[in-house]
């Protein structure tokens, strides 16, 4: 099976990920004129009553058809168009259906209805990351389990290229017994590797038309999933670079795919139904590269879906959003997901800007031509000719300017992906491009496959280059093209494009959670590029960067703990990956963000993830599903709108509620006015006897006790339970100040970061 679309596509595609691509919620229609437009609807009905779970899918259809307005359970009128499109078994009680605004207001007249709402779009957001992370064949993690044996990694994308190498399944074991799930390619494209694949094409099947095979369209989904748990592929590089053996962050653990997006578009409708086929299907990981603007739980259905499965054990990854580096961005903020951050390793792909007056200025890219002179070439800057935005390189900007032979200086941003800048620079004759950041993108560069020489640059350094290139008469420059460099000190750092807190939808929970490597990651890819002429060849592997890369690397750590410890909850899994996380890069500084400042909280969340120091966290901070409903009663919702999360009847005034910073979290997110209080209960998952000491950084003006100081647990699994009150000292502060508390034994440090807003 092999593509092969025209350069130019291929590398727009590399580069939708990089690039913000936020969607957002279709204007309401009204007036009379709008109420009798079909479009799709999620509705949320109450449970069939008397044991739900011994009913058929036939009756569970039959009910969710109940409420479809008489004749039109089947289709409109006038139309062959299926009107129940996905009737939900397992993740929500309810359905998506297409109806119009007339339909749904009478629908809401029926006994059982609880909500409905038009659908919403969801968004899409290696072969050095797993050593960067300190996974190493034979030893550690990795030894401790077997590479993630035995876990079923489910990943909702766009698919995925079967016959890719990353899923062959050589030496793989059969799944587990427990798996229910199919493959809907040809059965030899699946294997004990890649155990199930399925697609839920909500337009196709709205329309009548055969669903879509789980095909992956732009090459996203094959990266995402081979980055989780892609199997051992030696001798993989991209465009030539970065050559080593590839592999997943689980490569033994089985991988289930299942195919919700179609193009850039992933409706949340076919998202629940990928997310309802998974927990039916048996999958013990969740990785959903997929974002949304936030909103409340109630209504963020991949919350209200991944409720069910963290209720029946699944542990859920999901991207953090790359609409950084501004406050409050971020998505899928729910406490019972993990919300995945982006940051850069330690390698880069080195290319060197070179000026006329001798200053040189590193910068990055994957297309590393060995033919490209070193001479100094005529240097121009493409906003030179005065027309709007035409500094951005966009479609017809070098119209009229003469960039024939020379380098062409091209700023970041204005809607433009940064390979299509390239594009339009070697339509119009220019022989390299330097491409510079904005300021709010700071230092954050990307290694992409540009289409011509190139040279992608910081703020600072493209800020020296207009100096230089506003001083002279004859400015010059070239690329020298340096190849693959290892050992960049300042790694991690958070990337500009990773979403930031605060948490909008619950302030009190700090969000991201964690971070992990996101920035020019090489991973499995559709139709590989040869390194020589831009064509297809059998390099099998790109270079992408977003928050949906360090996604699934958290994926694969998670099956790794998994699979050491298979009996630890989603939630002790996520404590055990946030309370072992490091504050500090390689140098052993406190990781930095694209300014090159110290990172806040609001960026790194707990830290970047360290995969052999979580799976021995010592400590963990454990909850169970039900601990939820207190919290969600807590945030103000109605009954109705906690059922809705739930999937179970749920009264509020017979819950005992507590404060948002009250639920049992591996973090603090405290807003002060008023001194506050929350108690913290840990598990002992160390050893029999031990005994750990409280030591507490303190945000800067804020006092922080801690009682008791000291815990003493005599055996494993024993639980201890502690307060700390935070209260202000009533100094001048900026707005918001972080610190940490730490329990420590002889052989663990159990961290967890505070962060605090003030009033």
């Amino acid at each position: 099976m092999a593509f092969t679309p025209q350069i130019t596509l291929f590398f727009l595609l590399i580069s939708l990920s990089a690039e913000l691509a936020k969607g957002s919620e279709a204007p309401s229609e009204v007036g009379s004129s709008h109420k009798r437009e079909v479009q799709t609807y999620i509705v949320h009905v109450k449970k069939l009553e008397s044991h739900v779970s011994s009913h058929r899918d036939d009756e569970v259809k039959s009910y969710h058809q109940s409420f479809l307005p008489a004749g039109t359970a089947v289709a409109a009128s006038g139309s062959k168009e299926e009107r129940l499109i996905y009737s939900y078994r397992h993740v929500i009680s309810g359905f998506a259906a297409r109806l119009s605004e007339e339909e749904v207001e009478a629908m809401k007249q029926k006994d059982g209805f609880l909500s409905a709402r038009p659908e919403r779009m969801y968004r899409l957001q290696t072969t050095h990351s797993p050593t960067f992370l300190g996974l190493h064949r034979g030893l550690g993690l990795w030894e401790d389990s077997n590479f993630g044996e035995g876990v079923i990694v489910g990943v909702l994308d766009g698919g995925v290229f079967p016959n890719h190498p990353s899923f062959g399944d050589e030496g793989m074991p059969p799944p587990p017994a427990r798996w229910k799930g199919k493959c809907e390619f040809n059965a030899s494209d699946c294997n004990k590797k890649l155990i199930g694949a399925r697609s839920f094409d909500l337009a196709a099947r709205a329309k009548g038309l055969g669903a879509e095979p789980p095909v992956d369209d732009d090459g996203h989904g094959t990266h995402t999933a081979s980055t989780a748990a892609g199997a051992f592929v030696q001798n993989a590089n991209a465009l030539g670079n970065a050559n080593g053996t590839a592999g997943g962050i689980a490569p033994r653990a089985h991988l289930a795919i299942y195919k919700v997006c179609f193009g850039p578009d992933c409706p949340d409708a076919n998202v629940l139904a990928g997310l309802d086929a998974a927990v039916s299907d048996g999958v013990d990981v969740l990785s959903i590269s997929l974002v949304d603007a936030s909103q409340p739980l109630f209504q963020d259905n991949i919350a209200i879906g991944s409720f069910e499965a963290i209720r029946r054990g699944i542990f859920v990854s999901c991207s953090a959003g790359n609409s950084g580096p501004f406050e409050g961005t971020l998505s899928n903020e729910a406490p019972w997901i993990l919300t995945v951050g982006a940051s850069t390793i330690d390698r880069r792909i080195v290319a060197t800007v070179k000026l006329g007056n001798g200053e040189e200025f590193d910068g990055e890219s994957l297309f590393q031509p060995h033919d490209f002179p070193e001479r100094l070439l005529p240097l121009v800057y493409s906003g030179s000719n005065g027309k709007p935005d035409s500094a951005f390189c966009g479609e017809g900007a070098l119209n009229g300017t003469d960039v024939k032979g020379k380098v062409v200086l091209c700023e970041r941003g204005g809607g433009i992906a940064r390979i299509s800048k390239g594009v339009e620079v070697k339509d119009a004759g220019g022989a390299a491009m330097i491409l510079i950041n904005g300021e709010s993108d700071g230092f954050s560069t990307s290694a992409d496959a540009h289409v011509l020489p190139a040279s992608h640059v910081s703020y600072a350094a493209g800020l020296r280059i207009t100096s230089y290139l506003n001083s002279t008469r004859t400015p010059a420059a070239t690329v020298l093209f340096k190849g693959t460099a290892i050992g960049d000190s300042l790694a991690p750092v958070v990337a500009s494009f990773s979403s930031r807190g605060p948490n909008l939808a619950s302030p009190g929970i700090l969000k991201p959670d964690i971070i992990g490597p996101g920035v020019s990651i090489i991973a499995a890819w559709n139709s590989p590029l040869d390194s020589n002429d831009n064509t297809l060849s059998n390099s099998f592997f790109n270079v992408m960067s977003g928050t949906s890369m360090s996604c699934p690397h958290l994926s694969g750590v998670a099956a790794l703990l998994k699979s050491s410890h298979p009996h630890w909850s989603p939630a002790a899994i996520k404590s055990a990956l946030m309370t072992s996380a490091d504050l500090l890069n390689l140098q052993g500084k406190p990781i930095l963000d694209q300014t090159l400042h110290t990172a806040n909280a609001f960026a790194t969340g707990a830290g970047h993830v360290n995969p052999s120091k979580a799976n021995d966290p010592g400590l963990v901070y454990d909850i169970q599903p039900d601990d939820y409903i207190p919290y969600l009663c807590g945030l103000g919702y109605t009954d109705q709108q906690v059922t809705v999360i739930a999937h179970t009847p749920i009264n509020c005034t017979e819950v005992t509620t507590i404060p948002q910073g009250q639920l049992n979290y591996p973090s603090f997110s405290v807003s002060l006015g008023p001194p506050q209080t929350f108690t913290r209960t840990v598990t002992n998952v160390g050893e029999a006897y031990s005994s750990y000491s409280a030591k507490v950084v303190a945000p800067r003006g804020v006092n922080v006790i801690v009682k008791p100081d000291k815990l003493v647990l005599s055996k494993v699994n024993q639980k201890a339970t502690y307060s700390v009150t935070f209260s202000s000292k009533g100094e001048g502060t900026d707005k918001y100040a972080q610190g940490y508390l730490e329990w420590t034994s002889s052989k663990h440090l159990v961290r967890s970061v505070i962060a605090v807003s003030f009033e």
